[in-house]
């Protein structure tokens, strides 16, 4: 009788969800530059494309031969730093996204949907009122606040049932959307010039003064690089984790910090947008297959284009002026909200 043949080693398939396996490196390298090259071709048309449309030869003209004409002062003083901003916001945005679904596992986390980014425009508004908004750091530090403060109540809240999680942060952030409203009402000579910026727009914000809150996005965008690979283990469940040695309190904590700066220093630049950080990591997913490191990388890449698309739309939408790009990015989500449902089932969630 033949002896039984002895199993073989078995090797870790590392941070991989269900279903899926790693792709080639050199695939998800080239969907990444993919990714990179779309990135460009929209912030080309972010330069082009407004309430009048400049020819190619235009832009190039206003970037390297500035000459002061009114095409190119659209352009270079108007279009180019609201490209910018949109490329660190939704930067911002998207990897935030990534970075709490991953955290809790959770496929209908998201910083708008969480009620941080509401909380942080209400800090905002509130100080603004109070009089101590004047300044960048003041900004940030009533967003962080903010941000925080609703992060703290929503998970105390709704931690244990993800779409618990999920109706408790979108309750919470309705009343404080309504608080910021009151204020706005109860004080219009104060909060007019936040008008666009409170439901979320990059119109107007293109000659405030915001290099601080985007170097803060900046390093919070390195942290999340750094922290990804930890995160895997994570990923996989808390006891996979702590058997792998991760230091999962550490990791949590990082995390839930860097994600509130990113939410925090968005929401101060553009105003509360949403959905952004739902939609981008569910695009993504597919191509990471399954690793985080390369999840957040898409991420990065995808967040800025679907936000440069929101605010191109944003622009032509209306014949007489322009939508707040959080309407628009509203108008995405919803369907994207119906589908991850949809594909996930109440039950799981």
């Amino acid at each position: 009788m033949n002896a039984p043949a002895r199993p073989g080693p078995v090797k870790d398939p590392g941070p991989v969800k269900e279903g899926t396996r790693p792709g080639p490196a050199g695939g998800r390298a080239a969907l990444l530059l993919g990714a990179a090259v779309l990135l460009v071709v929209l912030m080309g048309a972010s330069l082009a494309v407004g309430a009048g449309t400049a020819p190619p030869s235009a832009v190039w003209d206003a970037l390297t031969g500035y000459t002061g004409t009114n095409e190119q002062v659209i352009v270079r003083d108007i279009r180019l730093p609201r490209t910018i901003l949109a490329v660190g916001v939704g930067a911002a945005l998207g990897t935030a996204g990534a970075l709490v679904q991953t955290l809790t596992r959770n496929p209908l986390a998201e910083p708008g949907l969480l009620g941080w980014t509401a909380g942080s425009g209400f800090a905002i508004a509130a100080g603004t009122v109070l009089g101590v908004s004047g300044s960048q750091p003041a900004r940030l530090a009533l967003a962080l606040a903010g941000a925080v403060t609703a992060a703290l109540v929503v998970y105390g809240v709704g931690r244990t049932v993800p779409l618990r999680l999920v109706l408790a942060g979108v309750a919470f952030g309705f009343v404080l959307s309504g608080l910021s409203l009151a204020l706005r009402l109860l004080y219009p000579d104060v909060l007019d010039r936040y008008r666009f910026w409170a439901v979320g727009s990059l119109a107007g914000r293109e000659q405030a003064p915001s290099a601080a809150l985007m170097l803060v996005i900046a390093v919070a965008l390195a942290g999340a690089l750094l922290v990804a690979r930890p995160l895997s283990g994570l990923a996989l469940g808390e006891d996979v984790a702590h058997a792998l040695g991760a230091r999962v309190a550490r990791i949590r904590t990082a995390v839930f910090a860097l994600v509130t700066v990113l939410a925090a220093a968005a929401t101060a630049v553009a105003g509360p947008i949403a959905f952004v950080g739902l939609i981008v990591p569910h695009l993504a997913r597919g191509a990471a297959r399954g690793s985080v490191p390369w999840l957040i990388a898409y991420t990065m890449l995808l967040g800025p284009a679907l936000l440069l698309v929101s605010d191109i739309g944003s622009r032509v939408l209306l014949p007489t002026g322009e939508v707040p790009v959080a309407v628009v990015t509203a108008f995405l989500g919803g369907p994207a909200l119906i589908r991850v449902v949809r594909r996930y089932g109440a039950v799981r969630l």
